[in-house]
């Protein structure tokens, strides 16, 4: 009977792993105890990752330096470079990165950062394209670390970061005309004064710019991502042309937000043209709504900035004198040298983003 039913198939072998329970059958809280354990393990690899990639940028200063002694004492020339870069690949075939251009890369690198403490604390946390960005673009050591610590505190890819560096974005942070130091409190003005900028460049609109004020905000809420690049880190995005009921009469506010750090709402008003006193008084007229009707116990005063094509400084000066709402005039421009780039990152990449950028540079996966 049992050789019968073999041969017709009936007997099947038992299943080495169980099958997994219906979630309709597992405690309530199950989800949440599994999405706190990937968080766990994301951030686990996450950590794996930046250390390995940190181990690797110090490698190559070390390389580097090596090198650079070398050239200096002995006279090391390019022939010699040539013969070490094969003698590299030749002893470690599963890594990539030796190529003599690399090398030399790697020679510049220590020239540029003589102190080994800072490479430690500062640039190796950075993957190699983009110190290579920094050698590449800027030649003052402040600058350069100016920008790799901001690339560690926003998160930027390689691309952004080269962005940032053509738009010259050091020069125009904290340049926007205000008044926080007179209605905010000192804490919270220095940080509105480095968080806003002038000009704003907004060249993902394309060239053919619209003239009327409502398409270009459309523009910009559609490329919300980059617009919210060019505004900085912190900017949270709470809609477009926001009703707001004031007696009987009906207004729209161009754009709001919020900014996480600052902890308070921010009205943006955008205009095509010159700068002109009225334009501030309708700000104001909107900051005062928001404060009003939106903000909690919690917030702080709502912030208004104002984006004009153009602005005479001691008049944008003068208009903000006598206002206690916390208001800022900056100017907005279309196009610099590069477009802004398709890659955007503004937090943390993925640990996948990571390790094939580690891939891509350096190490091949065993």
């Amino acid at each position: 009977m049992s050789n019968d039913r073999k041969k017709h198939g009936k007997d099947k072998p038992q299943a080495l792993i169980p099958a997994a329970p219906n979630l309709a059958e597992l405690p309530l809280d199950y989800i949440d105890v599994l999405q706190g354990l990937k968080t766990h393990i994301q951030n686990s690899r996450l950590k794996a990752v930046l250390s390995a990639n940190a181990a690797l940028i110090l490698l190559y200063w070390q390389i580097g330096e090596t090198i650079l002694t070398r050239q200096t004492q002995e006279g090391w020339g390019a022939k010699v470079i040539d013969r070490l870069s094969f003698d590299l690949k030749g002893s470690f075939p599963d890594m990539t990165g030796f190529s003599p251009r690399n090398l030399k890369y790697m020679r510049a690198f220590a020239e540029a950062y003589p102190d080994f403490t800072i490479v430690q604390r500062v640039v190796a946390q950075l993957p190699w394209r983009s110190n290579l960005a920094l050698l590449d673009k800027l030649k003052d050591l402040d600058l350069r670390l100016w920008y790799a610590q901001k690339t560690i505190e926003n998160g930027w890819s390689q691309p952004v970061l080269v962005f940032q560096i053509e738009s010259k974005l050091h020069q125009r942070l904290g340049q926007t005309n205000n008044n926080f130091a007179m209605s905010l409190p000192p804490e919270q003005s220095d940080m509105a004064e480095q968080i806003f900028k002038d000009p704003y460049i907004f060249d993902f609109l394309g060239t053919d710019i619209p003239r009327r004020e409502l398409d270009i905000e459309k523009s910009l809420t559609m490329h919300v991502e980059k617009f919210l690049l060019e505004l900085g880190q912190g900017f949270a995005f709470v809609g477009r042309q926001v009703l707001l009921e004031v007696g009987d009469s009906d207004f729209r506010l161009d754009l709001l937000f919020y900014h996480l750090k600052l902890r308070c709402f921010v009205v943006i008003e955008l205009k095509t043209g010159k700068f002109e006193p009225g334009h501030i008084s309708q700000l104001s007229f909107y900051t005062n709504v928001v404060d009003d009707v939106m903000r909690t116990a919690d917030d702080k005063p709502t912030i208004g900035l104002l984006l004009v094509r153009e602005k005479d400084q001691l008049v944008a000066e003068y208009c903000l004198q006598g206002y206690t709402q916390p208001m800022g005039i900056s100017e907005w421009q279309h196009g610099i040298q590069k477009n802004l780039p398709d890659d955007i990152k503004s937090s943390l990449p993925s640990i996948e983003e990571i390790e094939a950028e580690l891939n891509n540079g350096v190490v091949k996966p065993s």
